[in-house]
C-alpha cells in the first residue's frame, strides 16, 4: 500500500486558515438562524392562530409562490393571508352559503368581498366557529351563480338567475369586471365570432359608430346619438335638435363628445345630460365666441381633445381643447401647405411622434391629403398628396382612407377596389403609394349597394372594410388571416373597435353587429 503525501507546510497553514473561517461562518449562521426563529416564535406568540407551515404561508418567507391575494396591499394581503383557509359563511336572501376567504379574495381589493377581508372593516370575517353569518339582502340564486365565478372562472346563468339580473346583482358586488371576462376574453382579430345583432332606429341613416372603453358602443343617426351600454341595453339618446351629427367619441366609459354642425358638446353616456359646450375664439375675432361646425374628432393621449373646425368667416382648422376642463388650448389654421384641415375626414393622434395626423379624403375633396401636424412648432413635419399621383381611366386608384401604423413606420391607405397601400412616414416626403392589389379577390362578391372601406389599426391587426365584409391582417407582411360577414344588414358603412369588441354598423337594414373572442380557458 502506498503511504499518502503529506502537504508542504505551507499548504498546512492555509489548510489550518481555512478551517478557521469555516468554522466561524457556521457560528455566524447559526446566530442568525436563532434570531430568525425567536422572531418567528414571538410573532406566533402574537398571533395564537399563525402556524410555522411555510407553504401554508408564502408570505413570510417564500414570497414567489403564487398567491390570489398578493396584488393587495402588504398590510392587507398580509392580513387576507393569515386567513387564507378559513371558512366563511353568509346568508344571503335566507339561503346559507359557505365558501372560503381564498375564493372571495378572487373578487380583487375593489369588490365589496375585497373590503370585507380588510382588517379595516367594521364587521371582519370570522370562521363558521365562531357562530356569526354574513347576512346579505340579495338575490340568492345570482349570489350563487356569483359565487361559482369567483370558483371557476366561469359563469353559468340559470332560469332563476338570467343575464340581465345577474349583471345588476354583479355591479352591486362590484364583480362586473369579472362577469366581463367570462362572457368574452381579450381582442384577436382570428378568434371573432359573432356575439349579437341589434336593429337600428332610422333604416338607412346610419352614419357612424363608436365603441365604448367598457365594451358599449353609440351609434349616430342623423341628428341622435343612441347609446348602448356593455350589456347592449339601450340608455337615453342624445338628440342635438336637428343638428346633423358627424363624429362621436368616447372619454371614458361615462362621457361622450359629439360634434355636428352646432359645434362641439361633451355628454353624460348613462343619462345623455348635456355636460359642457366646447367653444372657439379667435385672436382677430371681435367676437370672444364664435360659432363653427365640428367635424373628425380625436382624443390625444396627454389629455386634450382635437377636432376639425369651419367657422362663418373661413377660420378653418384644427381646434385643441383640455380633456377636464373643457377650455380652448390653441387652434391650427390652414395654410397654403396643408389646406382644408376644416374637411379634415380623420384625426389620429401619434403618441410616439407627438404629432396629430390630419387625412382629408376622396370623396369629400377631390384630391386627397394626409398630414403629420407639430401642435407645438405649428408646422406640417410630413406630408402626402395625390396630385399627379393617380392613374387616369378606368385604373384610376382613389384613397377613400388612411390610418398611421407607428410600429412599422408607415401610413396604410385603401382605395375603391380594396387594395391596400402603404406611405413611408420616415422622412419628410411620402413618395408613392405602394400598392397591394387585391381587387381580383373581390370578383365576384359584389353586392348591389357599395358603401367606401374604412380602416382600424388594433393591438398589431390591420382592419379593412368592404362591401359587406371585415378582413384582417396579421404579422410583419400584413398577410390576410380572417374575414367577418354576415349575411344579414347588407353594405358595411362604419365599424369601431374598443372594450375587446368590435362593432360593424350595417347601411340597408342599419343593423349593427358585435364581434367578440371566446373567453380564455382556465386550467
Amino acid at each position: 500500500m502506498l503511504e499518502q503525501e503529506r502537504p508542504p507546510l505551507e499548504s498546512k497553514k492555509k489548510f489550518e486558515q481555512e478551517k478557521k473561517r469555516t468554522i466561524h461562518d457556521e457560528s455566524k449562521k447559526e446566530s442568525i438562524s436563532n434570531s430568525q426563529n425567536h422572531t418567528t416564535k414571538s410573532h406566533q406568540n402574537h398571533n395564537p392562530s399563525l402556524k410555522s407551515d411555510p407553504l401554508q404561508y408564502p408570505h413570510l418567507k417564500f414570497s414567489f409562490f403564487l398567491n390570489p391575494i398578493e396584488a393587495l396591499p402588504n398590510s392587507q394581503s398580509e392580513s387576507m393571508a393569515v386567513r387564507a383557509h378559513d371558512r366563511v359563511r353568509f346568508n344571503v336572501g335566507g339561503r346559507i352559503f359557505e365558501t372560503t376567504t381564498t375564493t372571495l379574495a378572487n373578487a380583487g381589493r375593489d369588490s365589496m368581498f375585497g373590503a370585507m377581508l380588510d382588517d379595516n372593516w367594521s364587521h371582519p370575517l370570522r370562521s363558521p366557529d365562531g357562530g356569526e353569518d354574513h347576512f346579505i339582502d340579495r338575490n340568492p340564486d345570482c349570489f350563487s351563480v356569483l359565487l361559482d365565478l369567483l370558483r371557476t372562472g366561469e359563469l353559468h346563468p340559470s332560469p332563476a338567475a338570467p343575464e340581465r339580473l345577474l349583471y345588476k346583482e354583479a355591479a352591486f358586488y362590484g364583480l362586473l369586471d369579472h362577469v366581463r371576462a367570462a362572457k368574452f376574453g381579450p381582442f384577436d382579430g382570428n378568434r371573432l365570432r359573432h356575439a349579437a345583432s341589434i336593429s337600428g332606429r332610422a333604416p338607412g341613416d346610419g352614419t357612424a359608430i363608436r365603441a365604448a372603453p367598457d365594451g358599449g358602443c353609440c351609434v349616430a343617426h342623423g341628428s341622435m346619438v343612441h347609446v348602448y351600454d356593455w350589456t347592449l341595453d339601450e340608455l337615453p339618446p342624445i338628440s342635438l335638435d336637428y343638428q346633423r351629427v358627424n363624429d362621436a367619441g368616447y372619454l371614458s366609459p361615462s362621457r361622450l363628445v359629439v360634434t355636428a354642425r352646432g359645434g362641439m358638446r361633451l355628454f353624460s353616456a348613462s343619462d345623455a345630460r348635456l355636460l359642457h359646450r366646447y367653444e372657439v375664439a379667435h385672436a382677430s375675432a371681435t367676437k370672444k365666441k364664435q360659432s363653427f361646425t365640428a367635424g373628425a374628432l380625436c382624443f390625444g393621449a396627454r389629455g386634450f381633445v382635437c377636432a376639425s373646425c369651419k367657422g362663418r368667416c373661413n377660420e378653418h382648422g384644427i381646434g385643441v381643447w383640455d380633456e377636464n376642463t373643457g377650455q380652448q388650448l390653441d387652434f391650427f389654421y390652414e395654410s397654403p401647405d396643408c389646406a382644408s384641415l376644416g374637411e379634415a375626414d380623420r384625426l389620429q393622434w401619434l403618441d410616439d411622434r407627438n404629432c396629430l395626423m390630419v387625412s382629408t379624403l376622396f370623396p369629400k375633396t377631390d384630391n386627397c391629403f394626409i398630414g403629420l401636424l407639430d401642435l407645438r412648432l405649428k408646422k406640417v413635419v410630413w406630408s402626402w398628396r395625390d396630385v399627379g399621383s393617380v392613374l387616369s381611366g378606368a385604373e384610376e386608384k382613389r384613397v377613400l382612407d388612411a390610418i398611421a401604423i407607428e410600429e412599422s413606420g408607415s401610413v396604410c391607405v385603401v382605395n375603391q377596389f380594396d387594395d391596400l397601400g402603404f406611405l413611408d412616414m420616415r422622412g419628410g416626403g411620402a413618395g408613392a403609394v405602394r400598392w397591394r392589389s387585391r381587387s381580383r379577390l373581390m370578383k365576384g362578391t359584389m353586392p348591389d349597394e357599395l358603401c367606401y372601406p374604412k380602416l382600424r389599426a388594433y393591438r398589431g391587426q390591420l382592419f379593412s372594410s368592404m362591401n359587406d365584409s371585415v378582413s384582417v391582417f396579421s404579422g410583419r407582411e400584413w398577410v390576410l388571416t380572417s374575414r367577418l360577414r354576415r349575411s344579414y344588414g347588407g353594405s358595411i358603412c362604419d365599424f369601431s373597435i374598443g372594450g375587446d369588441r368590435l362593432f360593424v354598423l350595417h347601411s340597408e337594414e342599419n343593423v349593427f353587429d358585435v364581434w367578440d373572442a371566446p373567453p380564455l380557458t382556465m386550467i
